[in-house]
């Protein structure tokens, strides 16, 4: 009994030894990066600056641009697009890899139970022996240096770069939707513009021949005219490849074979929505990809941790018990029961290396991730910058074609009355009119590119993505989103 009593003294004083314990390796700092105070090509009038806690994206972005159809398509992606299904399995196994770091921290029981036979020799004096044999075994290993602690450490900073990677994945997929979407509706609107010209350029047509006819037309007019009609029903053919294609690509975003999927015909919106762009510091909780990676940065230097614990001596709590004798009916009798307990400790005298290369490449791995991380920043500020000053420059080109718009217009309706006129030949009427499609044209595109530049300004600013808070994240709950 006083080996018993001694062993328990020695079990309380290695808990509390371990209680007190720290966890070797550098705790984590983000990694400084200069975001500036103000985005340089955000210019007061054009977006509102949003104000922290209180303005931001919605998380249903997509919402302002009043499109239902639009509205209905994020649904149908949400619930069934396949990438987001394959994401939403990989965060789940970042979840698992965190259940199976944490582990490790809790004690092993594990029980056997056997049965033997066992003889010498081939005389038949020496009969075989049977040996039964009951046992339960448990284990701790005392993590007194944190090497359980860093890896779980780790594998938590694991799960929430995973589950910002899903989060990464869907605002990039709504954000293809919407860019396709709107391309498509551009086409259909392209493709009704391209009906409208090639009635007028029938009738066009068959004012010339009926000119010709009179005498006061030549055939280069009338061949001028039936040329130019042509080229519109060739312009025809070739967008209504293209949007079929872009419906195509509509399908399998929301995760529909293309054969069965279809779009009912609309409209663009009017105009783009008016969006809360802020301060750049504000990027870096409102971007899923920012977040993965300095998740990722703290992964990797949890990782040194781990690297650098292995340095120390390993000690292993265990205690063994049960019972073992020649006949199955005196197993429960005294002298069949048998028990160990005691500290077992563990450290690696020469490895050749081995741990200083660990730690060695557990710190380059956190080198690289701070970089990536960097990187990271500064590609998202570069993204918001470029959408900034598209629009901008996209409002201003917008105002200058609607006045060419209107100038091309009028440009036509006075050449067609002096050609009726005789005032003019043909020819002038041709290219008064391929100007004024051309214009009408680069309207729509003009529409289109501002609502594109819209949704890339939006999927830059992290799409109303807010990282979760810590306690939401250790607990494995999904991306809180602004509302």
């Amino acid at each position: 009994m006083p080996d018993v009593r001694l062993s328990c003294r020695l079990l309380s004083l290695l808990a509390s030894v371990l209680l007190a314990g720290c966890a070797v390796g550098p705790d984590y700092q983000r990694p400084a990066q200069d975001v500036g105070v103000a985005y340089a090509h955000a210019p007061a009038g054009q977006w509102r600056p949003a104000e922290p806690g209180i303005v931001r994206l919605k998380s249903a972005w997509w919402q302002g641009f009043n499109d239902p159809q639009l509205d209905e398509l994020m649904t149908r992606l949400s619930a069934q697009n396949l990438d987001l299904v394959q994401a939403e399995a990989q965060y789940r196994q970042a979840q698992a890899a965190l259940a199976s770091s944490r582990a490790g921290l809790f004690p092993t029981l594990d029980a056997s139970a056997s049965r033997s036979r066992a003889g010498q020799g081939i005389s038949s004096a020496n009969n075989p022996a049977t040996n039964y044999s009951l046992s339960a075994t448990a284990s701790w290993e005392l993590d007194l240096w944190g090497r359980v602690r860093r890896g779980i450490e780790a594998s938590r900073a694991g799960a929430q770069a995973s589950q910002a990677d899903l989060a990464a994945m869907r605002l990039s997929l709504q954000s293809t939707l919407a860019q396709t979407y709107f391309s498509v509706r551009t086409s259909q609107q392209q493709d009704a513009l391209l009906g409208q010209t090639y009635d007028e350029y029938q009738r066009a047509l068959e004012m010339t021949r009926n000119r010709y006819a009179a005498g006061v037309a030549s055939s280069a007019d009338v061949a001028a005219a039936q040329a130019q009609l042509e080229q519109v029903r060739v312009q025809r053919i070739r967008l209504s490849w293209q949007r079929e294609q872009s419906i195509h690509a509509l399908a399998v975003l929301v995760g529909q074979v293309p054969a069965h999927f279809k779009l009912p015909a609309g409209t663009m919106p009017a105009q783009a929505p008016e969006v809360p762009v802020g301060v750049p510091s504000v990027l870096l909780q409102h971007r899923p990809d920012i977040a993965a990676a300095e998740r990722r940065v703290r992964e990797a230097n949890a990782r040194i941790g781990v690297a650098q614990a292995a340095w120390f001596p390993d000690i292993t709590l265990s205690a063994q018990g049960g019972y073992r004798a020649g006949e199955f009916a005196s197993w429960l009798l005294a002298p069949a029961r048998f028990w160990t307990i005691g500290p077992a400790l563990a450290l690696s005298l020469f490895d050749g290396g081995a741990r200083s290369a660990a730690v060695d490449s557990a710190q380059a791995g956190y080198d690289a991730q701070a970089a990536a991380y960097r990187k990271t920043v500064l590609d998202a500020m570069r993204e918001v910058e470029d959408a900034l000053v598209q629009s901008a420059s996209l409002v201003r080109e917008q105002a200058a074609q609607n006045r060419a718009l209107a100038a091309s217009r009028e440009t036509l309706r006075q050449v067609t009355n002096q050609y009726k006129a005789g005032l003019v030949d043909y020819l002038s009427v041709v290219q008064a009119q391929a100007s004024a499609l051309s214009a009408e044209q680069n309207t729509l595109d003009l529409q289109a590119q501002r609502l594109t530049a819209a949704v890339l300004l939006m999927a830059a600013l992290g799409g109303g993505y807010t990282q979760p808070s810590q306690d939401a994240a250790k607990a494995g709950q999904t991306p809180a989103s602004a509302e």
